[in-house]
């Protein structure tokens, strides 16, 4: 059977094909154009990928801790002051720390609130401890008024907890205007429990926030004030600001 002319055609394109493509794989490269055998090569060369840098998400910072005790809360040795009405030292306590908290979290502190002898008081570590307190609710005299704050006595950076403390008392007077009993802290006080439990890189102090009978008012119905004094003697040490506190002017007698 005869091939018409288009078949014939086919295996004249096919043959040079072939025969273009063994001339080429059997040439030396140096026998071919310059241009053609660098063209060939980077052709035929891996592409180099430069990788993209991944963005760095950078890690944040933790944020300062600080403890706060609530005073004789589940405390079963002694549950602080008793009012004749009811009132207890617990409530007024509990209602100020809870205020302080939130202030604390709102300047992007983390608080821990703590029970009087809570499980976590052993070797905990913050910036700062405050024990939070109110004082006796029966009538002693017209100068049982005002607010005390005491370190502990034995304490191995006494720098730190006399910063706290001023800045406590500088804070707390500006906010509420109680005047402050520089003389007449207890050794209940200076030797509260939690200051031997904690670490001791944890600066601690003691507040007496007011007397439950002549101060019941601003302690009872002006809690915000008594929160803010408290969180900003708190934020004053840990940002390590300026303290302006005149003794002279704001120190109350004994009662």
């Amino acid at each position: 059977m005869n091939k018409g002319p288009f078949y014939q055609l086919q295996v004249v394109v096919s043959v040079a094909f072939v025969v273009a493509t063994l001339f080429t794989a059997w040439t030396p490269a140096s026998l071919l154009p310059g241009n053609l055998t660098k063209k060939l090569s980077e052709a035929l060369a891996p592409i180099s990928v430069t990788p993209i840098p991944e963005s760095v998400t950078p890690t944040p910072r933790p944020k300062p801790m600080i403890g706060i005790v609530v005073g004789h809360w589940d405390d079963n040795n002694d549950p602080g002051a008793v009012c004749p009405d009811g009132l207890t030292e617990f409530e007024v306590n509990q209602s100020i720390s809870t205020l302080v908290m939130n202030i604390l979290v709102e300047n992007d502190i983390e608080v821990d609130l703590l029970k009087e002898f809570d499980y976590r008081l052993n070797g905990y570590s913050a910036i700062a401890l405050v024990s939070i307190h109110a004082d006796s609710c029966e009538y002693i005299n017209d100068d049982a008024t005002g607010f005390k704050v005491a370190a502990a006595l034995s304490n191995p950076y006494p720098e730190r907890a006399e910063r706290l403390t001023a800045c406590l008392r500088d804070r707390y007077y500006n906010a509420t205007g109680l005047a402050f009993h520089s003389g007449s802290v207890t050794p209940d006080m200076s030797s509260y429990h939690a200051f031997e439990e904690i670490n001791q890189e944890t600066t601690a102090a003691i507040i007496e926030t007011g007397f439950l009978n002549l101060d019941r008012q601003i302690l009872t119905t002006q809690e915000e004030l008594v929160a803010e004094g408290i969180a900003n003697g708190i934020l004053c040490y840990v940002h390590n600001e300026d303290i302006i506190f005149d003794e002279d002017i704001i120190t109350q007698e004994n009662p």
